[in-house]
Order: C-alpha cells, then sequence, then structure tokens
C-alpha cells in the first residue's frame, strides 16, 4: 500500500500481534487512514475480520491485540479500541519528527519511487482529428492524460506521450473542400461549404494562410483537383502545428505525432487482416467482412470492412494498437472521450484474440461545460460552435485550467466554473495550493536563507509540535503513498485532493503565528530552527505534488490581466 517508513513499522509490528492473538499465517493487518483524523492517524478492521474465524467477539479479541501489540516498536503513543472493535492507532513523535529530514535529503525526489518492474507504457490521448482546433473537452482529455504519464514516471515508468493523428478518411476530404470554398469565397467568386464540412472562422483564416504563402497565381494555376490536394496536406500541416502549439501552452508536450495514413501506407491493415483469417477470427456476410468479436466477450461481431469495400473505424485502430505491441510498449493507456465508450470492448475483446489480452487500458472522459455567472458560455469567437482550448487558457492561464480539469474524476460531467477559476483568493483550489508554497519560499526569503541550505539533519527540541504542526508532518509524509496510489489508479484528482487538504493544513500552521507570535516560524525561540525545517519539507512536498500533476510551483504570485472566453454581454 505504502513505501512509508511509518506504516512498515506499525504493519510488521501489528502482524506479530496478529499472529500471537491466532491469525493464520499470511493474514495482512489491513491498515488505513481513518477519515476523521481524531480518531487517530492510523486504523485497522483486523479484530472484525478475524473475530469470526477465532470465534471471539471482536471487541473482546480487538483488546487482546492490544495487549500483545509492542506500542514502542510499533512507533505508537496511543493504541485505541473504538465501537465494535475497530484499532485506532497514533504515531508517537519519534516515528514523525525524525523522518522529515528523509524529505530535505529526497528534495526533487521526494515522492517518487521505484517500480517492481518497470514497464515501457504508452499514454496516448487527446488525438484530435487536424480538421480544427482543440476545444475545451480536448484539453481535460491533455490534462488527465498528461498527468497521468507523469505520475506513471514519478513511479519508476518508462512513458511516451502520443497523439494518433486521424490524417485519412473522409473529414479529410471535407476540410479540403471546405478550405476550397473559403478561397473561392476570398476570390470573389460564389462558393459553399459543403454538406457536413467545417464552417468556423478558422477555416477562412487556414485558406488566407495557404494563399498567401504559395500565392494567388500559384495556387489558381492548378486543376480543383490539385489545388484539393494541396488545400488538404496544407491545411492539416497547419492545424496539426497549431494543435501542437495549443497544447505546448498548456503544459503538454507530446513524444510522438502517429499518423493514421502511415498505417495504410505501411501496408499495416493488409498484414493484419491477414492475421486475423489465418486465426479464423474473420468471416464474409451481406458483402462485409466481420470480426468474431462475440467468441471473445463482446455482446456481438463487429464490421471490420463494409459492404462498399470502406473500412470501420475498428480496423485501421486495432492495427494502430498492434503497432504499439510490435515498438515494445508492455502498457498502452488510452484516454477516450464518451462517446468512444462502446468502443471499448470491441477493441478488448480483438486483442485478446490476437493474444494481447493486458495490452489494452481505456480512460474515458466525460464532457465539460464552461460556465460564467451561473450560465453555459456556449460559443467560441474563432471556432463558432465550441470555446477553444486556447482561449480558456489565454483567460486562465495553463495552471488553473490543468488543475480544474484533473481536480473531479475524469468519468463525471464537469462544470468549467470561470467565475472560480478567475478567483485568485484561496477560495480557488489551486491558488490556495500554490499560495502555500508561496508563503513557505517567504519564509527563506524573510530569513535570508537559500532553501537548499537548510540541513536535513536539524534536530527538534523536546516536546516541539503543536497540533497544527503534527498535522503538517503528517500530511506531508504521505506524498509518496498518495502518488503512488494515483498512478495505480489512474486518479490525479487523488493528487488534487491531497495536496488541497495539504495546503489547509499548511495555511492553518501560517496563520496560528497571527495570534500567538510565538508561533510564528521566524520567532526568536527554540522552536525556530525546527519549523524552517518543518518549512522547508512543506516546500519540497507541495512543489513536488504540483509538479508531479505537470502544474507550476511559483515562489511568488501574481496576476496578468484574462482575456474573456467566449461572447461577451
Amino acid at each position: 500500500m505504502t513505501g512509508d517508513p511509518g506504516f512498515a513499522r506499525l504493519s510488521a509490528a501489528l502482524a506479530c500481534a496478529l499472529r500471537a492473538a491466532g491469525a493464520p499465517e499470511g493474514f495482512s493487518p489491513g491498515l488505513e487512514r481513518p477519515r476523521d483524523p481524531s480518531h487517530g492517524d492510523w486504523a485497522s478492521n483486523a479484530a472484525l475480520v478475524l473475530a469470526g474465524r477465532l470465534g471471539q467477539p471482536p471487541r473482546k479479541l480487538a483488546e487482546r491485540i492490544c495487549e500483545l501489540l509492542d506500542a514502542s516498536a510499533a512507533g505508537l503513543d496511543a493504541i485505541e479500541v473504538a465501537g465494535p472493535g475497530f484499532l485506532n492507532f497514533r504515531l508517537a513523535d519519534d516515528s514523525i519528527w525524525p523522518r522529515l529530514g528523509g524529505i530535505l535529503e529526497a528534495d526533487r525526489g521526494w515522492g517518487r519511487s521505484p517500480a517492481t518492474p518497470p514497464l515501457r507504457v504508452n499514454v496516448e490521448f487527446v488525438s484530435a482529428n487536424p480538421t480544427g482546433p482543440l476545444h475545451v473537452a480536448h484539453g481535460r482529455g491533455a490534462a488527465l492524460g498528461d498527468a497521468v504519464a507523469s505520475l506513471l514516471e514519478w513511479v519508476g515508468h518508462e512513458v511516451t506521450r502520443e497523439f494518433y493523428v486521424n490524417d485519412a478518411g473522409r473529414q479529410i476530404q471535407l476540410l479540403a473542400e471546405s478550405v476550397e470554398a473559403r478561397h473561392e469565397e476570398m476570390a470573389g467568386r460564389p462558393a459553399a461549404v459543403p454538406e457536413g464540412g467545417y464552417h468556423g472562422e478558422y477555416v477562412r483564416g487556414v485558406a488566407a494562410a495557404i494563399r498567401d504563402a504559395a500565392g494567388a497565381e500559384s495556387l489558381a494555376s492548378l486543376s480543383t483537383e490539385d489545388r484539393l490536394t494541396r488545400f488538404q496536406s496544407e491545411a492539416v500541416r497547419l492545424l496539426r502545428e497549431e494543435q501542437a502549439e495549443d497544447l505546448s501552452r498548456f503544459g503538454v508536450e507530446m513524444d510522438v505525432f502517429y499518423s493514421e495514413q502511415s498505417l495504410y501506407d505501411s501496408g499495416a491493415i493488409g498484414r493484419l487482416l491477414e492475421r486475423l483469417e489465418a486465426r479464423g477470427l474473420t468471416y464474409r456476410e451481406d458483402g462485409a467482412t466481420w470480426l468474431r468479436t462475440s467468441d471473445l466477450g463482446d455482446e456481438k461481431d463487429r464490421v471490420l470492412i463494409k459492404s462498399d469495400g470502406s473500412f470501420t473505424y475498428f480496423l485501421p485502430d486495432l492495427a494502430y494498437h498492434l503497432d504499439k505491441a510490435r515498438r515494445g510498449f508492455d502498457v498502452a493507456i488510452d484516454v477516450w472521450g464518451a462517446d468512444h465508450q462502446g468502443h471499448e470492448k470491441r477493441m478488448l475483446a480483438a486483442l485478446r484474440g490476437l493474444s494481447y489480452p493486458d495490452l489494452l487500458q481505456v480512460l474515458i472522459i466525460q464532457l465539460v461545460t464552461i460556465m460564467r455567472d451561473g450560465k453555459e458560455v456556449r460559443m467560441s469567437k474563432r471556432a463558432g460552435r465550441f470555446v477553444t482550448l486556447g482561449e480558456l487558457v489565454d483567460e486562465t492561464g495553463p495552471d488553473v485550467a490543468r488543475y480544474f480539469f484533473l481536480m473531479r474524476r475524469a468519468e463525471v460531467h464537469l462544470n468549467f466554473d470561470l467565475d472560480l477559476a478567475l478567483d485568485t483568493s484561496e477560495a480557488n483550489p489551486v491558488y490556495k495550493i500554490q499560495y502555500a508554497h508561496a508563503r513557505m519560499c517567504s519564509v527563506f526569503r524573510k530569513a535570508g536563507l537559500d532553501p537548499a541550505d537548510v540541513p536535513a539533519g536539524g534536530g527538534v527540541p523536546e516536546g516541539f509540535g503543536t497540533a497544527a504542526e503534527r498535522d503538517v508532518a503528517l500530511a506531508i509524509l504521505r506524498l509518496p503513498e498518495i502518488v503512488a496510489a494515483a498512478a495505480e489508479s489512474r486518479a490525479p484528482h487523488v493528487v488534487c485532493a491531497y495536496l488541497e487538504e495539504t495546503a489547509g493544513f499548511v495555511n492553518a500552521w501560517y496563520h496560528q503565528g497571527n495570534l500567538d507570535p510565538g508561533l510564528r516560524i521566524l520567532a526568536d525561540v527554540p522552536e525556530r530552527s525546527a519549523r524552517i525545517g518543518l518549512a522547508r519539507a512543506v516546500q519540497i512536498t507541495l512543489r513536488n505534488g504540483l509538479r508531479a500533476l505537470g502544474l507550476s510551483a511559483p515562489e511568488t504570485l501574481s496576476r496578468e490581466p484574462a482575456v474573456a472566453v467566449g461572447p461577451q454581454p
């Protein structure tokens, strides 16, 4: 569950007491954090689980375990039996304060851990059609994919961030025809965007950029077919570059942009069909080619090639994932929108049939609604039908946008509250965390100290630690445990909740000096050195926690005037 040495010490001592009480060999103590801190630092339901097996009342068994537990070896100050037989544990000071030095020694490595075994992981996310600017739902996928990739790196895996470019198919032809229509309009000739085409103002901008680069006369000299080919290739290139730039401003750098067209050009799809046929997984019916996914766990068979000879989306996507396996990835994590939810089962079934049952993991993100003054912001100034990611980042900044996308579970609909996002007080959760970090940095500036010079082995005076200081210490010691849990469950929101809670403890500790000057971090009292050491441990923890999510940890906070998203009243 955790690499926390305090946890390991308690777990070993509790396991010893459980064996002495009659627990079978290999029984796990089952330690967890109580929801209510007043119940202690750790809790166990071991007595409740064991009571039936041992034929004893749970509470009586819990009391017996307390008698058998070596509190000193466990690093405990107190043990309590609660309710029907829960065991609550409170750690002793010598299980807390000496461990803070480990945070200072680890510094930028605090929160990281080695993987056993380390895996090669491909995280594919965003993967938008290169037919327009990225919108806010793409932003949610970008934030989630990048944070999951980062967390996996923090726990020792080798990660590749990948964008699958859907640069083949009818939507790319429609883009070219839409650009052609806007080009004709600019030349003063009547034209209409094709049915199903792209109407946003950005299409006119793409047409103008291509005309300016090539020259109006050069384009006019081309046949309609050659001009459409030019518009198609140039529009895809320009929009891909814009998408990459928007992601970069959002703090996301892709390692690989993988072209769907390359699957056709390389013959990968033909080889896949031969492989499926050789395994007896395909058949022909009503002029179409089907995959026997119903034999592999799906509710029905799926079409690979339609009766008109065109491929379904399923076929190239399956070839793409086989190429991930060919490239040596142990795990492929895909971040998909809610409209792809039905695609997951068929992909997993097909990969089982091809002997890759454990390759694919899918994370589904739900839609995002941008809210201002309690009302939905529906329109973009540039894209028309949706709010672009670029506009959102311009207004909120990348840190706020990323955090708001990450702070809720991906599988639930997100209402993105612009009013809260633009609030620079501690009511805004990301500012609450960053303010806590900046406050610790201000301590070192006021003290004239370089944080890196704070000694890891600073002593702690006898009796050190107010309740607020103890809360802070216990919170920051949990970072490796939290990062590991979030990486394992692919759940960055777990880190967000932890950082908000920790920042609350830190801000309460910082503010207690306003009520009692002797409790200030830099007060000239015997506890000063220990408090500075605690402040340094806090600064490291908040900085590393933010960076594990792909966010910055500013030493001071300031804000530029915002540019409004969407049409304004």
